[in-house]
């Protein structure tokens, strides 16, 4: 994987920002391997080394490095990794799922997406399940789990206060999304919630996608085709993986079961 650089068409860093002091003592100063499949994509390679350098948002660089300067009792001995999180999976999945952003103290600390929460176990547990992933658990970067045919990104690449990104930080963000669906070009796109939905129709509408006006509204089973010349992407709507939804039985395993099947279904067509 090439290592980070900066792009020139983002603001500079002010002095002294960069470097391992301004994550923490011991943070580190690597991408994760939490991608491998980059490592066969030199677009995508390039843009996982613009993204993890991205200091855009103030509000989102302040929040995700003092999360992993104050850490969580039960991760007290970890190093966080405290910068913005790239996507993970197939380098040419013909599925992509598009959540919010990364947890703080689940990606913003493992630095792989959906990785060291329970959202991500409920994630990934059912891509197992279905046969778009190796085995059932993500709990760190390195921990061998491979996916097939699926990859899983965020409009917001760096864990937000509160878990709501502003306006502004996900217009900020969304040139990332942008390049990822050009490179990886997904057939279908599995939609975690409201904000995932709103946001990837922004982006297909700046790219070019015939998005129809009103936007199409989000909801579970949600399924709507857009389309750019000869290419069309299908829509899947799904309740977010997250606790509030998981634990509370709004969203069950049958259910992400049945939208990923689905999903794979399209993927084939």
């Amino acid at each position: 994987m090439s290592g980070p650089r900066h792009r020139s068409d983002e603001p500079a860093p002010p002095p002294g920002a960069r470097g391992p002091a301004a994550r923490g003592p011991g943070a580190p100063t690597t991408i994760p391997p939490g991608d491998p499949d980059a490592a066969h994509s030199p677009a995508l390679a390039s843009l996982d080394a613009d993204v993890v350098e991205c200091r855009r948002c103030p509000r989102l660089v302040a929040w995700r490095e003092q999360v992993g300067r104050e850490r969580r009792a039960a991760f007290r001995d970890e190093t966080y990794w405290a910068r913005p999180v790239p996507g993970f999976g197939d380098a040419a999945a013909r599925i992509l799922v598009v959540g919010l952003a990364p947890a703080a103290h689940g990606a913003n600390r493992t630095g792989r997406m959906f990785t060291g929460d329970r959202s991500g176990d409920f994630l990934f547990a059912a891509m197992h399940r279905v046969g778009l992933a190796n085995q059932p658990t993500s709990v760190s970067a390195d921990d061998g789990l491979r996916l097939t045919g699926i990859r899983a990104t965020a409009p917001v690449r760096c864990a937000p206060p509160a878990n709501k990104p502003t306006p502004d930080e996900r217009r900020a963000c969304a040139p990332f999304l942008a390049r990822e669906l050009e490179i990886v070009d997904p057939r279908v796109a599995v939609v975690l919630g409201a904000f995932g939905w709103a946001a990837l129709l922004d982006t297909l509408r700046d790219l070019g996608w015939a998005v129809p006006r009103p936007a199409p509204r989000f909801g579970h089973g949600a399924e709507v085709v857009v389309h750019r010349g000869p290419r069309t992407l299908t829509l899947l709507g799904c309740f977010h993986v997250s606790q509030q939804n998981t634990f509370t039985g709004r969203l069950t395993p049958d259910m992400l079961d049945d939208v990923l099947r689905r999903a794979q279904a399209l993927a084939r067509d």
